[in-house]
């Protein structure tokens, strides 16, 4: 069972029409839809389940530019921005603070790394350092591991992801929005070669635009118009624990563990070391476009066969119009975290900060992160069909970004000067001959 989000009412009439349907009501699609009614938009926002109810809220927290892909530093310095002011901009608390991140660095090839990021960094006014061992001693008291230092960006911060879209999507309420949850979409359906209205299941809504912001679902609903992505999901375990007193500010990572202050005075706890990949169907389609990442993180990936494979073999089909769908089987992804991992975590965690040797779990999760073979998003229009506009494959850097990316989404669908230069993020870099690929920095 996923954390406990702040509850967001829908809204009392089901529209008939909009200017712009944006299906997902993660971060990433409440942030466009933010966006487009503070442009005065007629936009309406439909999510199968509940806000925020999957990924968005089950993610770290961390509000980054610490060993991002380079591509991806104008629009986080653009989301920063727009995080500094958001619980002003929205009456609500979202948990935004700037306390820095640090990435610890074990070995000297990694603080090369970390060096030539920081080199090419500077061209977009970031400010990161690295920290020797006794100044990462100072920033982290008690600990007891032995590091070359560390990547430190102080101008880093965190927020809340059980409070942060739940936020927006109230403040896009009363600028304007229509929300519908437990509304999921059936079909996008086309006339004349572009998009014209979506199937729910509560009925039909005509529209100009339709924004996809699905996170892992993203994959099925755009093979719904013969549009074919390559996305898989990876699955993250993360855990809070009760309040604890202990004198770190700063998101840390730590390899084998990486933490976080709440505003409950517990502690979001999780790690860089270690992910699940279940195996699939669509693993067996993508594997040439992910194995030049798959061999550089294969240490941190743990493949898995087991149920995931024939679930999505049989059921996992995109919708039609006049049928019950899987988007209404499964309104919430909510897979079971990874036990080991947890115990291991808690074990390290005391290890290596014996302030948090009487640390007690409050609760444990585990979410689906949409990623894409160069650990970028998309987020672009869709050349062969008008209309079609789509957001997804944030990589787990999602949470941080999404203010400016749903900027960025939003100017898209306006045809307005974008907030930063969209060409990184356009869905047709995997057609048109580039070379896709990952940065690693950390």
């Amino acid at each position: 069972m996923g954390p406990s989000v702040d509850l967001v009412p829908s809204s009392e009439h089901f529209p008939v029409e909009a200017e712009v349907v944006v299906i997902g009501g993660g971060i990433v699609g409440i942030a466009t839809a933010l966006a487009l009614v503070k442009q005065g938009v007629k936009t309406v926002l439909l999510e199968k389940g509940t806000v925020a109810a999957e990924q968005s809220s089950r993610n770290w927290g961390w509000c980054r530019r610490t060993g991002r892909d380079i591509r991806e530093l104008p629009l986080i310095n653009a989301s920063m921005r727009l995080w500094e002011t958001l619980n002003e901009t929205t009456g609500r608390e979202t948990g935004f603070r700037r306390h820095g991140i640090i990435y610890a660095t074990r070995t000297e090839a990694q603080r090369e790394r970390h060096l030539r990021w920081i080199a090419q960094a500077k061209q977009y006014d970031i400010a990161s350092q690295i920290l020797s061992p006794s100044q990462l001693a100072e920033r982290i008291p008690g600990l007891k591991a032995n590091f070359a230092g560390a990547l430190f960006t102080e101008a880093d911060g965190r927020a809340e992801p059980q409070k942060a879209a739940p936020a927006m999507a109230m403040a896009a309420m009363e600028a304007g929005l229509n929300l519908q949850q437990h509304c999921a979409v059936r079909s996008i359906e086309r006339s004349a070669g572009r998009v014209s209205h979506v199937v729910t299941e509560h009925g039909e809504i005509k529209c100009q635009s339709v924004v996809v912001a699905g996170g892992a679902w993203s994959r099925l609903l755009l093979q719904g118009c013969g549009v074919e992505i390559p996305q898989l999901k990876v699955l993250s375990t993360v855990l809070r624990t009760r309040p604890l007193e202990a004198d770190v500010s700063s998101c840390v990572s730590l390899g084998s563990v990486a933490l976080r202050k709440r505003l409950d005075g517990g502690w979001t706890v999780a790690s860089s070391a270690s992910s699940v990949v279940d195996i699939t169907p669509d693993s067996l389609r993508f594997m040439r476009p992910f194995m030049p990442a798959f061999k550089v993180e294969r240490a941190s990936l743990k493949l898995r066969f087991g149920p995931r494979f024939i679930e999505e073999a049989l059921y996992w089909r995109p919708g039609q119009a006049d049928k019950l769908s899987i988007y209404e089987r499964i309104r919430v992804l909510d897979p079971a975290p990874d036990r080991a991992l947890l115990r291991q975590m808690i074990v390290d965690l005391k290890q290596v900060l014996p302030a948090f040797s009487g640390v007690q779990v409050a609760q444990s999760w585990a979410g689906l992160i949409d990623t894409l073979p160069d650990a970028i998003p998309v987020i672009s229009g869709i050349d062969k069909i008008a209309g079609l506009f789509v957001a997804t494959g944030f990589s787990g850097h999602g949470f941080g970004i999404a203010p400016a990316a749903g900027q960025l989404m939003a100017d898209l669908v306006q045809g307005s000067t974008p907030i930063v230069d969209p060409a990184p993020f356009r869905f047709s870099r995997f057609t048109d001959g580039e070379r896709v690929h990952a940065q690693h920095w950390l």
